[in-house]
């Protein structure tokens, strides 16, 4: 099943010769449980492209389809409440609140949207992201692998229809990189999560399940990494 669909997606900065196409054309499609990684240079459109995703801004035209839910079309208020039910981030600055532990941050989200803690799922998560020992810990008595931990783990307390990840390890040496993903990736697979990933990084690109391409705005390949045929996508 599809979980994430984008048609003929377009994002254009300016007017006639200072136009600027960040996104011109991208169709693509994601199914649920799917782990795939947007690979491309600076400027070639891949953070554009995750913020239409995560309906942090408005395209130019096309649509962005979330869990079968056209979010282009949502009015800001009713975007906003979708997006924190169904859509959860993780990006290279970790955005934890320094005043609260790392319980309290793992939570808020829910909390804020008025639901009910899921504790023994929150519990899972915690678990198997290594963060047991550290719920009581604020955010500075973390290291920097740690903290990002703790940004995962709030980003699948409200159990998202994807997951939507923005250079994850952008501020993590080579090594801690390396079992930051490792952990997104078989967590995500324990918890059955959608992930979309936007990285320049070629050698942590390839632990995703798939690798699309983003050059220019617009999608030129893709892969499997399990080394499948490649594909044409969003031409």
């Amino acid at each position: 099943m599809k979980v994430l669909r984008t048609i003929n997606l377009k994002k254009y900065y300016g007017t006639g010769d200072r136009e600027v196409k960040a996104l011109d054309g991208i169709s693509l499609e994601v199914e649920r449980g799917e782990f795939l990684a947007v690979v491309g240079s600076s400027g070639s459109g891949k953070s554009t492209l995750l913020h239409m995703l995560g309906g942090l801004d408005r395209p130019t035209s096309g649509k962005v389809f979330v869990d079968e839910k056209d979010i282009s079309s949502l009015r800001e208020d009713a975007l906003c409440i979708f997006r924190r039910r169904k859509i959860g981030f993780v990006f290279q600055s970790f955005n934890l609140v320094p005043v609260l532990n790392v319980y309290e941050n793992i939570v808020l989200p829910v909390e804020l949207d008025g639901n009910i803690v899921d504790e023994k799922y929150v519990e899972r998560v915690v678990e198997a992201l290594g963060l047991k020992e550290k719920l009581l810990s604020l955010p500075g008595q973390l290291s920097g692998g740690q903290q990002q931990r703790v940004a995962m783990a709030r980003a699948l307390a409200s159990k998202p229809a994807i997951l939507l990840a923005d250079e994850p390890t952008g501020n993590l040496d080579s090594r801690t990189s390396q079992d930051v993903l490792g952990l997104l990736k078989v967590t995500g697979e324990k918890f059955g999560q959608t992930i979309v990933m936007i990285t320049h990084n070629e050698e942590i690109a390839q632990m995703a399940d798939r690798i699309v391409r983003i050059e220019d705005g617009k999608i030129r390949d893709g892969e499997n990494t399990e080394g499948g045929d490649k594909y044409a996508q969003g031409k």
